[in-house]
């Protein structure tokens, strides 16, 4: 296959990829851009070309929301123009270096204005770990777990792209054996191994979206590190559940890879018992085997990978998670966020919190340099990778990844 710019054999952003982002650069204002390899294609310098039939100046904007909202027919059109192109010695793109820019001369930013965040909590296993740890491990699942997507409204003003570091946060936390709260920075600080959903169509109050409509509201998938304070987070989630320990920060992957690029990574999910509520019911396969591993890095020191897991081990699905959210009548927008809660699978080394991983703290996690992580120390730098690859394509994420600081 001849193509017009080199990409690497094990690249992330293959030909079968064609990722949306926001990018800039010295020379160029923030604006819209695919991942090709190791470069950026400018959407906005393409379109001086004169090769599309829509308004472009939404590729000048710092946001994709404008672009998105046009909807799937032209951005999938988009996309697959992009494909063609790329693939053709003799097409707009051929000859013309200034159309593109190298990655390692980009910055990257928030890729949507995102106005609404909501986090499911859709892994059985995770949900499992949890419960045997903070309540009854006889009966880790609360009764309706099985029969809906539990989730939560988060908190979409401290979301953040990938690189911009976070500062350990402050709280009320209650150390054991102790009846009064002290107040102090905390010293559980978790990361939470997601993925998260981008909704690229609105709704009006009162509607609903089924679990057939769900692939057309999905415009694509980032990488998400829902980081948590585990301290805070045991004194006060009950009765009412994420409040601080969940919304000091939480991190997403730059680029958006479409729903369509990801159709080939499709397989069956878990088997759902008992059987759930008709309009809880889809066809299909709605699970994505998509291959995750989350690694710590101190400072100064090496990296080591502390977890393994796939997105393809979720009980609930978008889909479904999607039909629930709206189903009492929740309007939806573009640009909003949908995080797919920790992603665990069965092995302990697929366990996507450092809750998990070691265990409440129990079964410290050993790094290249000696030292050892029961939580996130300061200093710390958690990175999160995801890529799916079958028959020879690979469709990657690239990464999220983020330092922790001390509190400020």
């Amino acid at each position: 296959m001849n193509m017009i710019i080199n990409i690497p054999e094990d690249s992330d952003f293959s030909i079968h990829n064609i990722p949306f982002g926001i990018f800039s650069t010295q020379e160029r204002s923030p604006r819209a851009g695919v991942a090709i390899g190791e470069h950026i294609l400018d959407l906005a310098v393409v379109a001086e070309l004169g090769v599309f039939d829509f308004n472009t100046a939404v590729f000048e904007k710092d946001t994709l929301n404008d672009f998105i909202s046009l909807g799937k027919q032209i951005t999938k059109k988009v996309r697959r123009d992009i494909q063609i192109w790329l693939q053709d010695d003799n097409s707009i793109l051929a000859g013309k270096p200034e159309l593109f820019v190298e990655q390692k001369d980009a910055e990257m930013h928030m890729p949507v204005a995102i106005g609404d965040y909501t986090d499911f909590y859709s892994s059985i296993e995770h949900a499992t770990n949890v419960g045997k740890m903070f309540r009854d491990p006889e009966n880790a699942l609360l009764p309706n777990w099985k029969h809906i997507p539990v989730g939560y409204h988060g908190r979409a003003s401290s979301i953040v792209v990938s690189g911009v570091p976070v500062h350990r946060p402050k709280g009320q936390t209650i150390p054991n054996d102790s009846k009064q709260p002290i107040f102090g920075p905390s010293q559980r600080v978790d990361f939470e191994l997601e993925m998260g959903f981008i909704t690229g169509k609105n709704t009006t109050l009162g509607e609903s979206i089924s679990t057939k409509e769900a692939d057309d509201y999905i415009f694509g998938l980032v990488l998400l590190n829902d980081w948590s304070a585990r301290d805070i987070q045991k004194w006060e989630y009950v009765p009412l559940g994420p409040f601080l320990a969940k919304n000091f920060a939480s991190h997403i992957s730059p680029w958006i890879i479409t729903l369509e690029a990801l159709k080939p990574f499709s397989v069956s999910g878990p088997k759902q018992e008992p059987q759930v509520l008709p309009y809880l019911e889809y066809q299909g396969d709605k699970n994505y085997d998509i291959h995750l591993e989350v690694s710590i890095t101190p400072e100064g020191s090496e990296k080591q990978t502390v977890c393994r897991s796939n997105f393809k081990y979720m009980y609930w699905n978008m889909q479904q998670q999607l039909a629930h959210h709206t189903v009492n009548g929740c309007n939806i927008n573009i640009g909003d966020l949908y995080g797919s809660g920790t992603i665990s699978g069965k092995d302990e080394n697929s366990y996507g919190s450092m809750l998990e991983l070691a265990w409440m703290g129990t079964k410290p996690v050993k790094m290249k340099d000696g030292s050892e992580r029961k939580f996130i120390n300061d200093g710390d730098t958690v990175t999160m990778r995801g890529f799916a690859e079958k028959d020879g394509k690979r469709v990657g994420f690239g990464e999220v990844t983020a330092k922790i600081l001390p509190t400020k």
